[in-house]
């Protein structure tokens, strides 16, 4: 696991996709869905899962999560829908997939490559085709992304008196680029994809600080999970409301982390809105 080496008293881990910048929508609509049903042979249906991968990676409490569980999610929830069944299209089980998922703490395509080598499973092969074809549409399409509003002043604001890094389950490549991209790079120490670990793994620097003296930003629930489990505090940005996000952190939210005013009843109440974000059922199971 890679160690921040501490140069502030403050720590503050910034997801990026969805987070920082506005990639969310056009990386999965445009780039995993449509390598999804190409890969899997999902044509057939390829209206519910559409519905099924985006209600999993953008508008639900799985938002954020790494892409080999999301994909297995999203399967789960198309197999499970009676227009699916009724056109008798085969859904893939995904067995070693899950397996794999179970066993294996960094996610990302190394070491998915050397599991599917060393076993030669077919459902490795081609979830690692899948993943390798999602990487490559992402470098031909996703490009002049800006950050969302607010950004460089935040991370202008907060690398003052804070060391910063990226917590994200994203590729290192991807990352790199775009960071560098928009000249987001030099503001923080690392870059943590999902080769060097999970988001919890990675959040585990804040040892290196004192109490109260670590900040999350995400999106998803998985980010401030990954807080908690590292006692580390937690700023959300409400997916839909990204611009006002970053703007309540720029002019108050960035303050009371610095003054010790974050914890208690103000994260309190960011944590209750940002609930209201995103649901546990989608929009075709009727309750």
């Amino acid at each position: 696991m890679f160690q921040i080496s501490p140069k502030h008293d403050f720590l503050v881990g910034i997801d990026s996709d969805g987070c920082a910048f506005d990639t969310m929508e056009v990386k999965h609509k445009e780039c995993f869905i449509p390598n999804i049903i190409h890969h899997y042979r999902l044509a057939g249906v390829s209206k519910y899962a559409r519905e099924a991968a985006e209600f999993v990676n953008l508008y639900s409490k799985s938002r954020g999560i790494n892409r080999f569980p999301a994909l297995i999610e999203a399967l789960d929830w198309l197999r499970d829908r009676a227009e699916v069944r009724a056109r008798g299209v085969n859904i893939p089980a995904l067995t070693s997939l899950i397996a794999w998922v179970k066993r294996e703490t960094k996610l990302a395509n190394p070491a998915l490559e050397a599991a599917a080598k060393s076993s030669n499973d077919p459902d490795l092969h081609q979830a690692l085709a899948w993943s390798k074809a999602v990487n490559e549409t992402i470098e031909k399409v996703v490009r002049e992304v800006p950050p969302f509003p607010f950004v460089p002043e935040c991370l202008e604001k907060l690398s003052a008196k804070a060391d910063l890094f990226v917590v994200s389950a994203t590729p290192n490549e991807a990352l790199t680029r775009e960071w560098e991209e928009h000249d987001l790079a030099r503001y923080v120490q690392a870059i943590c994809g999902q080769e060097v670990g999970t988001k919890k793994e990675s959040l585990s620097n804040a040892k290196q600080y004192p109490p109260q003296h670590t900040l999350m930003i995400g999106d998803a629930p998985g980010d401030y999970q990954a807080a908690q489990a590292n006692d580390a505090l937690f700023y959300p940005i409400n997916p839909g409301a990204e611009d006002a996000s970053w703007q309540r952190l720029h002019d108050e939210a960035i303050d009371r982390f610095f003054s010790g005013t974050f914890a208690g009843a103000y994260q309190d109440k960011l944590l209750a809105e940002f609930e209201t974000y995103l649901p546990e059922q989608p929009p075709w199971i009727k309750t």
